[in-house]
């Protein structure tokens, strides 16, 4: 029996990669427009975004921040209530993308690249968005889910999603993928284990720590500002 040829990988980092913000913020503000989380919630990131709003602090510490209220807020959260914000973030956010990434998207999904999506933001979030692009695989934090359907607060397997590169390794053995002519797009130097096991990375609007590694390594590095691409 002949064996099953094995396809072609893609594989982005969703937010400021594809998505031109992060989806867990926009659910974080939702949650707390709908009365879910309390309103005051947002004076305990309110700092660390003024400081990177200002220049004067990192984007890190930022979501950093913003990632802590939400895994303090969610627990008891029923799942249900919880994806009908998630239904609205991503009505209203869906369009809101790169054209660089929509496009790459679009191209390598025609040409049958198997397309997979590797995020912090939660996976809930991410299959909503993910599945409007066309995603083959979406991995993403998962917070674990009680018996009365509530959230209880922990993040389940939180090291593997910490490590890009086991994720993509799993995924390749799985889904009967191959890294000959794949593709992996990141902003971050979190991206850089899955960056350094593909043929072709690409360092996608980096922060300094990515371009640092991109001017050491030769890999593409890609701007978009306004509507201009150019390669750097």
């Amino acid at each position: 029996m002949q064996s099953q040829k094995k396809r072609k990988v893609a594989i982005f980092d969703v937010d400021g990669t594809i998505f031109r913000s992060s989806l867990l913020i926009e659910t974080v503000e939702a949650l707390i427009v709908e009365g879910i989380f309390p309103k005051n919630t947002k004076k305990k990131y309110a700092k660390e975004y003024q400081a990177w709003k200002d220049r004067k602090g990192s984007y890190e510490a930022y979501i950093d921040k913003v990632v802590d209220v939400f895994v303090s807020n969610i627990k008891g959260v029923h799942y249900g209530e919880f994806m009908g914000v998630v239904e609205k973030v991503i009505d209203s956010e869906k369009e809101r993308v790169y054209i660089y990434t929509r496009d790459l998207v679009k191209t390598l999904k025609k040409k049958g690249y198997y397309l997979l999506a590797i995020s912090q933001s939660p996976k809930g979030v991410l299959d909503k968005f993910c599945k409007h692009l066309g995603f083959n695989k979406v991995y993403g934090r998962f917070y674990e889910i009680g018996a009365t359907d509530r959230f209880t607060g922990k993040i389940v397997d939180e090291h593997l999603i910490g490590n890009k590169a086991n994720i993509v390794k799993r995924a390749i053995e799985k889904e009967n993928l191959t890294l000959k002519n794949s593709i992996a797009v990141g902003d971050t130097e979190g991206d850089i284990s899955m960056l350094e096991l593909v043929e072709k990375p690409i360092c996608f609007n980096p922060n300094t720590g990515l371009y640092k590694w991109a001017r050491r390594t030769g890999a593409a590095v890609v701007v978009e500002r306004k509507d201009v691409v150019y390669k750097i």
